[in-house]
């Protein structure tokens, strides 16, 4: 999960906008041990040279070192091989480019909402037992579990440790998929699993809530008490493995809230209107910001940002600090405003209001080109890829100050006309957030 888990989820995000009707997943199929494939010279050429199998014998090496016994490595051997159409689609890989409010309309479904409460209530003693022990509510761990493979329906189909020396052995994030590998013969080696039922994602996630390895080796817990940690057949351990991540891994704060519906006026400072800024609940409500239903906000200290995923003409959220797990959990803006309130619905939420009017938004290629022009402008954009991601956003609402817009980060025609006719330069030290 320290990835762009949006990215590396997407194709299993696309298979989850139809409802599930299994409650939790089947024991997975176990298929015979994967045939290797020929590796193309650019893939190791980060390590100067060495063939796919020298390179296996290395990772093998570092495994032992790592305590993992030869009885697990001989077990995993058949399925470490070399797959180039693994590489092809982590190269290959695309993030979502969508609209918020299209997005969060398909995977936070009211079938799902449905579903994550119908969970709860099936598994009440293990929800229970997790919120007891981690702080975690029912609603966060169900909508992480809905979103990632509607409650073990969509797992994946690809051989596990197949994917994960595959991409350890590109170039490309070669260390952390060595450590993933090697934490998958671990989860082999603690009888956790065997390596012909690690079947997942081809990123190599695992599990009904798509752990990591090393996720999955630092955090899984048997909540069932069959002395194994089973993620992909056993609701009871996804439930306390998941609630577990959360608290520790993504340092959930007990008893806090994470993300509500807002409603904002007209004349908001909207340079304020960023995850960074933080201000306490009475100083929005001051400057007008209420529920939907017009409710004011708490007349308190604890400290919120305003989050307009589509700018101030689209939905508007007051994120608190516990929002910071599902940013972490995946870093882009759609997921995790999509987890956040998908788990407020499950928990009793109303649905968001619809813009009054569709919100404008820029064609890919126009995004594209004004990231360009950003670039020139002197901001780090990360990748032109026309998505909006969280550098895009900063450097979209600087510009937006410079050329005195509304600065909600929301890429408009207007911005890039401005952009491509005006010659202000950005001053990013002063800006980024």
């Amino acid at each position: 999960m320290l990835l762009t888990r949006f990215a590396i989820a997407a194709a299993t995000l696309l298979a989850l906008v139809q409802p599930a009707s299994a409650q939790f997943a089947p024991p997975p199929a176990r298929p015979a041990a994967p045939k290797a494939t020929t590796p193309t010279p650019r893939a190791a050429a980060c390590h100067n040279g060495a063939s796919f199998d020298r390179f296996l014998a290395d990772v093998k090496q570092q495994a032992v070192a790592a305590g993992v016994s030869q009885r697990a490595i001989a077990e995993a051997s058949p399925y470490l091989v070399y797959d180039q159409g693994i590489v092809n689609r982590d190269r290959g890989q695309r993030v979502f480019g969508q609209l918020f409010t299209e997005f969060a309309g398909r995977m936070a479904a009211p079938y799902r909402m449905q579903n994550g409460q119908q969970h709860i209530k099936q598994y009440a003693a293990a929800f229970a037992r997790a919120e007891k022990e981690y702080g975690v509510p029912p609603a966060v761990i169900a909508a992480f579990w809905g979103l990632e493979s509607d409650f073990g329906a969509n797992m994946g189909n690809l051989p596990t440790l197949k994917s994960l020396v595959s991409l350890a052995y590109d170039c490309r994030r070669s260390e952390m998929f060595v450590n993933e590998t090697i934490a998958a013969l671990k989860i082999i080696d603690r009888g956790d699993l065997y390596p012909d039922e690690m079947i997942g994602s081809w990123a190599g996630e695992l599990g009904q809530t798509q752990f990591l390895p090393v996720h999955y080796v630092n955090y899984a817990v048997d909540y069932d008490g069959d002395g194994r940690r089973d993620l992909l057949r056993s609701p009871a351990d996804v439930i306390g493995s998941t609630a577990n991540y959360i608290a520790n891994g993504l340092k959930w704060r007990r008893g806090e809230p994470w993300l509500e519906e807002i409603k904002v006026p007209p004349n908001l400072p909207w340079e304020k209107t960023d995850l960074t800024v933080r201000e306490p609940r009475s100083t929005w409500a001051q400057l007008g910001v209420t529920y939907p239903d017009g409710r004011p906000l708490p007349n308190d200290n604890l400290p919120a940002s305003v989050l307009l995923p589509m700018g101030r003409f689209g939905p508007a959220f007051i994120a608190y600090a516990n929002f910071a797990a599902y940013t972490e959990w995946n870093n882009s803006l759609i997921y995790s405003t999509t987890a956040g309130y998908l788990a407020s619905r499950i928990a009793g939420a109303a649905p968001m209001r619809k813009p009054a009017q569709p919100v404008p938004q820029l064609p890919f290629n126009e995004l594209k080109e004004l990231q360009q022009l950003l670039v020139r402008a002197g901001f780090n954009v990360g990748k032109i890829d026309g998505v909006l991601g969280q550098q895009s956003r900063t450097a979209v609402k600087a510009m937006q100050i410079k050329f005195g817009l509304p600065a909600d980060s929301w890429p408009t025609a207007e911005l890039l006309a401005r952009m491509r006719g005006g010659t202000a330069q950005a001053q990013p030290a002063g800006v980024v957030r």
